[in-house]
């Protein structure tokens, strides 16, 4: 052991983020297991980058236990496969009480102190009589936390249109607030069973590109807005932000033209902020 302090950035299994924890140990490198304790209990953490010489956080941060030995690692491969068992039971036990509980996952505590079943339902649950009846059989504390389906997708992961794995489950560590303004900021079909994941919800995704759009479409007349081009009056139909043309139509004729020519030679009202963000937001799962 050194006297000098060190700081490391672990990983849990159950989450992508990273966490800050401090060690006297020069022999924690990349890869290694180590043994923490949290908010949640004692758990073992994966070493995903360090040590570094100062931390990366403001906060107070806590040191490890110590590294994790052969005896925290096997502990650790027997808590989840008691886990799948402790699912199982109570699920059971909440159907016996016609709880409408959907148990997502269990987890234990590296000491098998507490153990943490995450479920999903329509509506809130009283499940102190489930408390119980867990306590009884676990003998260690129980704590039942109920999640959104957004956080639901995160955990169970999957596939996306996309072909690749669930943004939520493999990178995103936090959900920002989708509404249906971004899909129409982008000129998509307001499908929203085509614009929804996996979660039920609007794709998280929407998200990345909008304030692109919003850059492109900056001072063009809105979508399905009238407009004068060389002395007629025009409805303007569609537009393709990535060519940078519009169509332009009425009675007598149809019309593409650049946004550079519908700019230096057309006639609109230009819209206002308020009237390109309308406030038209899909409101999140609690």
């Amino acid at each position: 052991m050194s006297d000098t302090k060190k700081y490391i950035s672990v990983k849990f299994e159950t989450t992508n983020k990273t966490y800050t924890f401090a060690t006297t140990d020069p022999t924690i490198k990349t890869g290694d297991f180590v043994v923490v304790e949290t908010q949640r209990g004692v758990e073992c953490a994966e070493v995903a980058a360090g040590p570094f010489d100062t931390p990366n956080i403001s906060m107070e941060i806590k040191d490890i236990m110590h590294k994790a030995n052969r005896k925290d690692i096997d502990q650790s491969i027997r808590n989840k496969e008691d886990a799948k068992e402790a699912k199982r039971i109570c699920q059971e036990e909440s159907d016996k009480l016609n709880l409408g509980m959907n148990i997502i996952s269990a987890e234990y505590t590296l000491d098998r102190a507490k153990v943490t079943f995450i479920y999903v339902a329509d509506d809130r649950v009283d499940f102190r009589e489930l408390l119980k009846v867990l306590a009884s059989i676990f003998h260690c504390r129980i704590d039942l936390r109920q999640v959104g389906t957004r956080d639901k997708a995160k955990m169970v992961s999957g596939i996306g249109v996309c072909g690749r794995p669930l943004c939520c489950a493999s990178f995103l560590n936090d959900f920002d607030r989708i509404s249906i303004n971004m899909a129409k900021n982008q000129l998509l079909a307001l499908n929203t069973q085509k614009l929804s994941g996996q979660c039920g919800n609007l794709m998280c995704c929407l998200k990345y590109e909008d304030e692109a759009y919003k850059d492109l479409k900056e001072g063009l007349p809105r979508l399905n807005s009238m407009v004068e081009y060389e002395r007629n009056q025009y409805r303007l139909t569609s537009m393709n932000v990535i060519t940078r043309t519009c169509k332009l139509e009425n009675q007598d004729q149809a019309m593409f033209v650049t946004f550079e020519e519908l700019m230096s030679k057309g006639r609109f009202k230009k819209p206002t902020k308020k009237e390109n963000e309308e406030d038209i937001v899909v409101p999140e799962e609690q």
